[in-house]
């Protein structure tokens, strides 16, 4: 394998607080999906990751942690996320519902609608998503 430095950051959610908490929730093994939004990736035009791709989880101080390998990829309407992939997640959302708000939450959130470019930026159950699974192979600090 190359160095840490050859892969690609995974970054989760802004750097802050909520990072700090999806990081150690990553690296205790409670978080082993994450969402992002389809529109997200269209704006920085970057690639979709793909099954076996491994990438550096990134802290809130720019460290990289570790590194993670996906292990799936889907790209679906929000409407289809399923319970699994939301208790998945590892926030401690016991519901659908539970999840979709606190991720709505994020999703219509001044800094992320500034990243998208759009003040007004919603979101509904038609939105596409990319629902990723991964897994931690190597611990970096």
């Amino acid at each position: 394998m190359t160095g840490p430095h050859a892969l690609k950051p995974f970054l989760l959610a802004f750097p802050g607080p909520l990072r700090d908490r999806l990081v150690a929730a990553v690296l205790r093994g409670e978080k082993v999906s994450t969402t992002g939004l389809l529109a997200e990736y269209e704006v920085e035009n970057e690639e979709l990751p793909e099954v076996g791709e491994r990438s550096a989880l990134i802290d809130s101080d720019g460290r990289e942690v570790a590194v993670v390998e996906v292990s799936e990829v889907r790209v679906l309407p929000l409407g289809d996320v399923d319970l699994r992939h939301a208790l998945d997640e590892g926030e401690g959302h016991r519901s659908v519902a539970e999840w979709r708000a606190a991720h709505e939450r994020f999703w219509h959130s001044e800094e992320m609608r500034e990243g998208l470019g759009d003040p007004h930026f919603t979101v509904d159950d038609s939105t596409v998503v990319v629902a990723e699974r991964f897994r931690v192979v190597e611990r970096l600090a």
